[in-house]
């Protein structure tokens, strides 16, 4: 991935505060903010500013660690970065100004369907839990704060009929990474987490000594989470042996993962970054295998699920992408 700088908090670059300033005057910053270290936002986020620091003339972009996809809209819609990794459905919510985005409505507009977020009930064969009901009475954790896991993850709790306020030993607000240790521990039974395939944190977890991984299903709960919030979730299966010692696939809920800028980046900026994360696919395929997800037939407007910025929209289509 090489060496990526990680700074504060960028403005979104003066692309956006100063649009009159041309690229090659080599005073740009893009910061682009991505999530926790053990996802697959980060490492393909520090892959993306790689070459777009390489490749357009006087720009440097850094990328960001953050809790994830509801954070990194409300920096966005702050202008405090350019560009963002985020989910659907929390994309959704932040363009209409719903839930945690009630009031402050976020102008983000997509330009990349990138892949597919797997959402991962994560537990050991030694706690007995093999459905999100059994669940109830324990130590989990619904993700970091500012994430989308912990936005689905509450959306899959409250369709299997539990009350996150109520029903839980313990309800924690952990990464991937933390809730990992905190099981290998033995401080918690269980955990979600949103994200590509493998994650890192899993990973880990299922390669521990003495440790036997239990993905729970729970694609039955899909259709009643749709019903509620509107198609941005479907099934999917996480293959058996995707994690060391995984035995059998996992029935899961998904949803797709955007990149997005602001509705006022400028267009000429747009299609630069476009190309070069279109063009690139294969360098950030080396960084994490989802990226090879990234495909053309994945551009679809249903699939965004937010608006496309106009230049972004216009690439797609030049490149033979059927949007609708």
């Amino acid at each position: 991935m090489g060496n990526i700088p990680r700074r504060g908090i960028f403005a979104a670059g003066l692309a956006l505060a100063a649009p009159r300033l041309a690229l090659a005057q080599g005073s740009q910053q893009l910061a682009i903010a991505t999530g926790t270290t053990g996802g697959v936002y980060y490492p393909l986020g520090g892959a993306l500013a790689n070459l777009i620091s390489r490749q357009i003339p006087g720009m440097s972009a850094t990328v960001e660690v953050t809790g994830g996809s509801v954070g990194n809209l409300q920096l966005l819609g702050a202008g405090r970065v350019g560009m963002i990794f985020s989910q659907v459905d929390a994309a959704v919510d932040a363009v209409k100004g719903n839930d945690r985005f009630r009031g402050r409505p976020v102008p983000a507009r997509a330009i990349a369907v990138i892949y597919t977020n797997r959402m991962q009930a994560v537990t050991t064969a030694a706690t007995g839990i093999k459905s999100i009901p059994d669940m109830k009475g324990k130590r989990i954790s619904t993700g970091a704060p500012g994430s989308a896991t912990e936005v689905m993850a509450l959306r899959l709790i409250e369709a299997a009929g539990l009350d996150p306020a109520k029903d839980f030993r313990a309800r924690e607000r952990l990464s991937p990474a933390e809730s990992t240790n905190a099981v290998k521990d033995g401080k918690l039974d269980a955990y979600f987490f949103v994200s590509g395939v493998p994650t890192s944190a899993v990973t880990d977890l299922a390669a521990s000594p003495g440790v036997q991984i239990q993905m729970i299903d729970h694609d039955e709960y899909t259709a009643k989470i749709v019903e509620k919030y509107g198609p941005v979730y479907f099934n999917e299966v996480i293959p058996a042996g995707t994690y060391p010692g995984q035995q059998a696939d996992n029935k899961q809920m998904s949803v797709a993962n955007v990149l997005a800028v602001r509705e006022d980046m400028p267009a000429e900026l747009v299609t630069k970054l476009v190309r070069i994360a279109w063009d690139g696919r294969e360098d950030l395929a080396r960084t994490h295998a989802e990226a090879r997800n990234f495909k053309l037939e994945g551009q679809k407007t249903a699939a965004a699920g937010i608006p496309w910025h106009p230049a972004a929209e216009a690439f797609w289509q030049a490149a033979g992408a059927k949007l609708a």
